[in-house]
């Protein structure tokens, strides 16, 4: 016997399963890529993320992960010559992670190698953003 929110189970199961192959493709491809530039794709990731000085805190919201996370993949990228730990403008407490003149320069080489062939290049941007939206809408209501 079908219960009324069985069908809707369904649905949520099928959505699901779709959104996690979708997050597996995207690993994959990152950590492909990251591969191809000499990078973990923990490390990828945070290059990825580095749009500009940020604290520890910030990139580890970025990456996902624990502050401890993000400072062991800065502490290797630091070790590169890639990223920089700076005083913190305004607290004298933080530091500020900053990409050097290095690590700008792979930075653009790997989002050039990101676009390429991404799991969502079969979208318009039209479609990419309506399914930004509809994710931020599903993380939102939570």
């Amino acid at each position: 016997m079908t219960t009324p929110s069985e069908p809707q189970a369904i649905a949520e199961r099928e959505l699901c399963g779709l959104v996690n192959g979708l997050a597996q493709q995207i690993a994959d491809h990152v950590r492909e890529r990251a591969v191809a530039l000499g990078l973990t794709a923990p490390q990828a990731t945070a290059l990825r993320e580095m749009t500009g000085p940020m604290s520890m805190r910030e990139l580890a919201e970025r990456m996902s992960c624990e502050p401890s996370n993000a400072t062991f993949v800065i502490d290797k990228l630091e070790k590169q010559g890639l990223v920089e730990r700076r005083a913190h403008p305004t607290d004298r407490r933080a530091k500020h992670l900053v990409l050097t003149e290095e690590g700008v320069s792979l930075r653009g080489r790997l989002l050039e190698l990101l676009t390429q062939d991404s799991p969502l290049a079969g979208l318009d941007p039209e479609q990419q953003r309506a399914l930004q939206g509809l994710l931020e809408q599903a993380i939102t209501r939570r």
